[in-house]
């Protein structure tokens, strides 16, 4: 017995999720992770490979198991919270191109009745939607097409109007039949615009935008009587019709067409005078009584919802979702002189020292930072990116690190630690004589202990979120304890559910990561 998952599960889902996303209860980050993917100058340890930069071929798929998944939040350097101004459902761009054959809009696509020009068997991968240049979006009502003319037309005229009703484009006679839908709003153009999709208001449903609520309420067939806009020619018949006013039946009510056939008795138009309501299925009752072969077979297109442009997620099938987020220099949480090899959303990390509490904040650093004492900071041998560091501990115990950052006008050093720093470089559980001494995950300490290879101590006297640089004030992004300060979140919660290997990024204080996600459902 065969079963399918629909596309309007997808849609569903990708609603869902926006609204979850969008919850006051919930809290979703954009991060930028693992500064250290691999390289040939330092140990590579566990999620990491030699050649990750080599080539984009050389870049390992991410892996989706629990071990990695908590390897993921080890390696968060910093996250980014996403709201509402950040996300939005998307399409796949369609841009209408002069001398281009569209399909049109049918409910009724299938593997046994592809469309004609993109001989596809579902309506979303379907041409049958455009936006212009003027960033205006439409779908295609009529292109033309008959039962004697498949493929339809090709368009000529650019649509540019913003009319409630479907309407043609220009003057060619090209027959094409559009409806508008929207336009992309300006600022959505800067945050969301790609070469590959088209981005979908957000809140259709309850958005108060008067372009948006006027198309949205004129697409109410229960409180307008004009569901149905066209009706498809398939068969004209032969030589038994006459011109007249016909109803369309079937479940629904109200719907009117006026025929028009020539002196042979073919129907040659049918125009839609009342597209009535609560139709998922109908016929024109063409009153005929002709044989079998002589008689017409007319299409009414049902539009999805309550009529065309009243649900336009379900209309356009919007079941993806485009995440926009920016990372700069404006926070010393975001620090300039590091790398990053992983883009990642994190859903609902928690307080530092809380396992219940969600953290809510704006943005966060998932790193741990040591304020070094600049009299004992060697210039010529400065943390490196990727390094590892270590502190002696005494009684054979030694704290381990990984370099992310070294700011050299606050003298901060960013670092995390992961498993690879206890295993050898490696995730092998073998015993070994070195466990009791390196197996163990140890904080580094508020001491004048050298942190090696490069040197430098703890400025154990440090303490708070600002410090002064000649006469300016820096805010630090994380409050420091005698010289140490914590990741602001707790590292061992949140959901890590997108992640993304990307080759490696070096980030510089004159640029601006722009990082744009697609989530398809």
């Amino acid at each position: 017995m065969s079963a399918l998952v629909t596309d309007q599960f997808r849609i569903v889902n990708a609603n869902n999720f926006v609204e979850s996303l969008l919850n006051v209860n919930n809290s979703y980050y954009v991060f930028l992770g693992l500064s250290n993917p691999g390289s040939t100058g330092v140990p590579v340890g566990f999620g990491r490979t030699t050649t990750w930069n080599a080539s984009p071929s050389d870049i390992p798929s991410p892996v989706d198991n629990f071990q990695y998944l908590s390897h993921y939040r080890d390696t968060i350097l910093f996250g980014k919270k996403i709201g509402s101004d950040n996300v939005r459902r998307v399409i796949k761009r369609i841009n209408w191109t002069s001398n281009t054959r569209y399909d049109m809009y049918r409910h009724d696509y299938s593997v046994s009745n592809l469309s004609p020009n993109s001989s596809r068997s579902r309506l979303y991968d379907t041409n049958y939607y455009v936006m212009n240049s003027d960033f205006k979006v439409y779908i295609c009502i009529d292109n033309g097409s008959s039962g004697t003319n498949l493929r339809g037309n090709i368009s000529r005229d650019e649509p540019k109007f913003v009319d409630l009703e479907p309407t043609a484009a220009g003057s060619s006679g090209d027959g094409y039949i559009w409806k508008y839908l929207f336009t992309v709003n300006p600022a959505d153009i800067i945050k969301f615009d790609t070469t590959e999709y088209i981005v979908i208001p957000n809140d259709w449903e309850t958005s108060t935008d008067p372009q948006i609520v006027n198309v949205r309420e004129s697409g109410d067939s229960f409180e307008n009587n004009n569901q149905i806009k066209k009706v498809y020619i398939e068969k004209a018949g032969n030589s038994i019709y006459i011109s007249g006013t016909y109803k369309i039946v079937g479940d629904g009510t109200g719907g009117e067409v006026e025929v028009t056939a020539n002196n042979n008795g073919q129907i040659t138009d049918v125009k839609v005078i009342s597209g009535g309501n609560g139709y998922t299925w109908a016929q024109v009752d063409l009153r005929s009584s002709g044989s079998t072969s002589e008689r017409a077979k007319l299409i009414p297109i049902i539009p999805p919802s309550n009529g065309h442009g009243y649900d336009i997620y379900t209309e356009l099938g919007s079941d993806k979702i485009l995440i926009y987020s920016r990372f700069d220099d404006s926070t010393k949480d975001f620090p300039v002189d590091t790398n990053f090899a992983q883009v990642g959303i994190l859903q609902n990390p928690k307080k530092l020292n809380s396992r219940t509490e969600n953290y809510t904040e704006s943005t966060f650093s998932s790193l741990y930072s040591i304020k070094l004492d600049s009299d004992s900071i060697d210039l010529n041998d400065l943390p490196q990116i990727g390094e590892i560091m270590e502190q002696d501990l005494g009684d054979s115990k030694t704290s381990r690190g990984y370099v992310v950052s070294y700011d050299t006008e606050t003298n901060v050093l960013k670092y995390y630690q992961d498993r690879s720093l206890y295993f050898d470089n490696t995730l092998n559980q073998t015993d070994n004589n070195n466990i009791s001494n390196k197996g163990e995950v140890l904080s580094f300490k508020a001491s004048s202990s050298e942190i090696t290879p490069f040197g430098g101590s703890v400025n154990t006297s440090f303490s708070g979120i600002t410090t002064t640089i000649g006469s300016k004030q820096v805010n630090l992004g994380v409050t420091f304890q005698d010289g140490l300060a914590q990741p602001e979140i707790n590292k061992s919660t949140g959901k890590v559910i997108y992640i993304d290997n990307r080759s490696l990024i070096e980030r510089d204080s004159r640029q601006k990561e722009d990082v744009k996600i697609i989530l398809e459902f």
